[in-house]
């Protein structure tokens, strides 16, 4: 079992099932983000619910686990790709048949990684060790979390840019990412490579539009 993991196959296995626990968390994430275009009680209702529940609690530590084995592995394959390739190899198949997201899925994955870093130190630090005013949302306490992610971003502007630039970041990286990680798991015929590649340009843009809106949203009803 220790030689699968360490074997090229191994590898690919687990970025494909991180890689794809990591979009199920982006699709619930979304679905809780764009309710701040609601209104301010359907949001804290939401994000009190997925700070107080015990399944979201027991699953929160699980989804850090797999951003870091996600990142580690995606790191370590990529520079281990890099050391053993020949350099005539990469100068003449660099641009055959790849786009321009798949060649450059490492630089992708630390412009995600730098957004990931200002986005937790923004937000999720704040709602863990910090402190914040609460609000009485139908007759139940709970933290204003709309005060605080609508004040990030109308107060600073440069907050909602690196969003916004990290929705763009993370789209491109999920039109590869979403059907390579299905394609590791067998799904390699040619019918769904094809297939896999539609749906991924479809849930890159629903993902990078979804999460470039809720800043503009705010940007814009404050003006």
């Amino acid at each position: 079992m220790s030689n699968f993991f360490t074997s090229s196959v191994g590898k690919k296995f687990i970025m494909s099932v991180t890689g794809i626990f990591l979009m199920l968390f982006l699709i619930v994430h979304l679905t809780v983000n764009s309710l701040l275009m609601v209104g301010p009680d359907a949001f804290n209702e939401a994000a009190h619910f997925m700070t107080t529940n015990p399944a979201i609690l027991v699953l929160e530590p699980i989804l850090a686990l797999g951003f870091i084995i996600h990142i580690i592995y995606s790191a370590y394959i990529t520079l281990q790709n890099q050391r053993l390739r020949p350099i005539k190899y990469k100068k003449l198949n660099r641009w055959s048949n790849t786009t321009w997201a798949s060649r450059n899925m490492f630089i992708l994955g630390g412009l995600i990684l730098v957004f990931l870093v200002v986005h937790l130190s923004n937000f999720f630090w704040k709602v863990k060790f910090g402190h914040l005013d609460t609000v009485m949302v139908n007759g139940t306490e709970m933290e204003n979390l709309y005060g605080l992610v609508a004040g990030l971003f109308t107060t600073w502007w440069w907050y909602s840019v690196i969003y916004i630039l990290g929705a763009l970041f993370l789209a491109l990286h999920l039109t590869h990412g979403f059907w390579a990680a299905f394609q590791s798991l067998g799904w390699d015929s040619d019918l769904w490579r094809i297939r896999l590649k539609r749906i991924a340009y479809v849930f890159a843009v629903v993902m990078g539009v979804g999460f470039a809106v809720i800043p503009l949203y705010f940007l814009i009803s404050s003006s």
